[in-house]
């Protein structure tokens, strides 16, 4: 086929993957208050299902192309930022008299606020750090498998991790933390992340193979996207070209 459109009744399991994609990121992003030691390192709780966005944003491109992927990522990208809105809200409602399973309604809404607040800082870093991180992965992982003709998959899983989660780390660490821990300090924190997330991404790959083998399998399709229109703003897939 010449189009990337798919027929009726294809993509049925698009909106299962989609949702599992979303789900890990705002679940990633409402963890990562916490820290945790990991030998040596302290990562944010957030890294221990962060990654699984990228497992399946390389899932959407290997099997529906990059525009799919694309809408995804906006689309999780917008339902991180609802969430965002939501919780913040929530910390502004007035505590009712009868909250106190702290001791006393303030005691609870200063411990709720303490825990949900989120810098400004911070989060502006966290969008731009997932938006060029996922967008990353996926174009990365869309050229591979146009250059090895479609074989070994593991190339191409493990190659857009390493480039898309380097970004991400890079970028985050650098917009949320730089002036506020030393130099040395942030290319640990930067190398260590990226390195625990890719290593994440390798050991997952046995569970990519088998998805993406049912996934196409089942849905029939295997998206190359060979003229596909890259830019990150373009919306509309019927404009994108490609072969299944």
């Amino acid at each position: 086929m010449n189009s990337a459109i798919a027929p009726s009744g294809r993509e049925r399991w698009l909106p299962a993957i989609a949702a599992v994609f979303v789900t890990s990121l705002i679940i990633s992003n409402i963890i990562a208050v916490k820290l945790f030691s990991f030998g040596p390192v302290f990562l944010p709780a957030g890294t221990i299902v962060f990654p699984v966005s990228y497992i399946f944003g390389d899932v959407l491109t290997e099997v529906y192309g990059y525009a799919r992927a694309r809408q995804v990522i906006w689309i999780g990208f917008a339902c991180n930022l609802f969430a965002v809105l939501v919780i913040l809200v929530s910390i502004y409602l007035p505590p009712a008299s009868i909250w106190n399973t702290l001791g006393s309604p303030a005691v609870s809404q200063e411990a709720y606020s303490s825990i949900f607040s989120m810098a400004p800082r911070l989060l502006a870093a966290s969008f731009v750090a997932y938006l060029a991180g996922e967008f990353l992965n996926s174009f990365v992982l869309a050229k591979m498998k146009i250059a090895t003709a479609g074989k070994y998959l593991w190339t191409r899983t493990i190659g857009s991790t390493i480039v898309g989660q380097l970004a991400d780390s890079s970028i985050f660490a650098s917009l949320a933390f730089a002036g506020l821990v030393p130099a040395n300090g942030l290319v640990t924190l930067i190398v260590s992340q990226w390195l625990v997330k890719s290593a994440y991404e390798t050991i997952a790959t046995p569970l990519t193979y088998a998805v993406v083998g049912f996934l196409k399998r089942s849905e029939s399709m295997d998206t190359f996207d060979d003229s596909t229109n890259f830019s990150p703003f373009a919306w509309n897939r019927e404009t994108d070209g490609g072969r299944e």
